[in-house]
């Protein structure tokens, strides 16, 4: 019993770190998004290059949560405080170039604390014996989504400016840091030998396998997540209507990560990964060959019913394979999905502005990147494809 208390206190303190960093720190952009069009003038292409900073961000907070001797609990701290106070920030600064500064440093903070939530909560819930509770405390990343996205559709309803939800969202942040507290002034456990993973230290090619398909993943994610809002704006110029998408996509996101830990005690992790993706794919697609309010909607669900899973398995299976330091595994995977996720809206900044293409083509190349991940997932370790 003992045992169960403390496992839900882990959870639940990681989940509301999760929220914190993802739902705000990585992910609040975007509902704010169409409100900063019609209040600060921002323009999509410019939304493209604030999108990117954080990305750009988060795969350099990635690469330095493995090379960096800090401990989790140490990152887990700082990388919090930080997202509270860029969040702050921009809403104080009314100029582009400070909000490219806040958005990179934000993405930064953001891969902190994910990699050290990760490695803190997946480690000590394995020693407790207890690691299907993951779904919990990956679920804190929909539920901040859902949160930040509905709170923005609220303030927008209500004419508030942006640069105030900014504010609003900075004391959430806030306040979430504080109920987190635990999670990083918790003893450490160090897991047993049977609850550190079956796989052992994974060899090279499985290393780098997990590696790209987990890239691949960002890359054919990052665009529906990023622009869905704005494609229902497009469509609908009600606030009621289109605000929605995002707030669909985070309760989608929380609700996915708990069934799946169910359904792991029958698939293996690798083939619920790809079943994930593909799903996923016919999201990222639907709006292109179905263009209207009803197929943004099934993408936000397919998209947001399954890249929170994708990305629980795949902490998952780094601390599974990552042998007797899997915080650097953890890290490497988080640092290839801010490169793929880093990719997309650059490519289609670029391809715009040089080439006058259009989203569509972006969502198509995504979908083709889902299905190539997912087809090497399902391919045994060793075999030749």
């Amino acid at each position: 019993m003992q045992h169960k208390h403390s496992a839900v206190l882990l959870a639940f303190t990681g989940f509301i770190a999760l929220a914190v960093a993802m739902g705000i720190g990585r992910f609040a952009f975007t509902p704010l998004l169409p409100m900063m069009q019609d209040d600060a003038g921002l323009e999509l292409a410019q939304g493209g290059w604030l999108a990117s900073a954080n990305y750009l961000g988060y795969l350099v907070g990635a690469l330095a949560a493995g090379m960096l001797s800090y401990s989790p609990s140490s990152m887990l701290r700082g990388g919090l405080l930080l997202v509270v106070i860029t969040t702050a920030l921009m809403g104080l600064t009314d100029s582009w170039p400070g909000w490219l500064a806040w958005r990179f440093v934000a993405g930064v903070a953001s891969a902190c604390v994910l990699v050290g939530t990760a490695a803190l909560c997946l480690s000590r819930l394995a020693a407790l014996g207890q690691s299907k509770r993951a779904g919990l405390v990956f679920a804190g990343v929909g539920s901040g989504i859902a949160v930040a996205g509905l709170l923005c559709m609220g303030l927008g309803l209500a004419s508030i400016p942006s640069s105030q939800a900014w504010l609003l969202l900075a004391v959430l942040g806030l306040m979430g840091m504080l109920a987190a507290r635990p999670l990083w002034q918790t003893p450490t456990t160090q897991p047993g030998p049977a609850a550190a993973g079956s796989h052992g230290s994974a060899s090279g090619s499985t290393y780098w396998k997990l590696v790209l398909c987990y890239g691949l993943f960002g890359f054919g994610y990052i665009l529906p997540a990023t622009f869905l809002p704005a494609q229902a704006r497009m469509l609908i110029d009600d606030p009621a209507v289109f605000g929605l998408a995002w707030p669909a996509l985070g309760l989608a996101a929380a609700v996915s990560t708990a069934l799946a830990s169910t359904l792991l005690a029958n698939w293996r992790r690798r083939t619920l990964w790809a079943v994930c993706q593909l799903v996923m794919a016919v999201g990222v697609l639907l709006p292109v060959v179905w263009p209207g309010m009803t197929a943004i909607i099934i993408a936000a669900l397919c998209v947001g019913g399954t890249f929170m899973v994708v990305t629980m398995l795949g902490m998952q299976e780094a601390q599974a394979c990552g042998g007797s330091h899997p915080r650097k595994l953890i890290a490497a995977l988080t640092a290839a999905f801010a490169a793929g996720q880093l990719i997309g809206p650059v490519f289609f900044s670029l391809g715009h502005a040089w080439f006058n293409t259009d989203l569509d083509f972006a969502l198509v190349l995504a979908t083709i990147g889902l299905i190539i991940s997912s087809t090497w997932l399902l391919i045994p370790d060793g075999a030749q494809a």
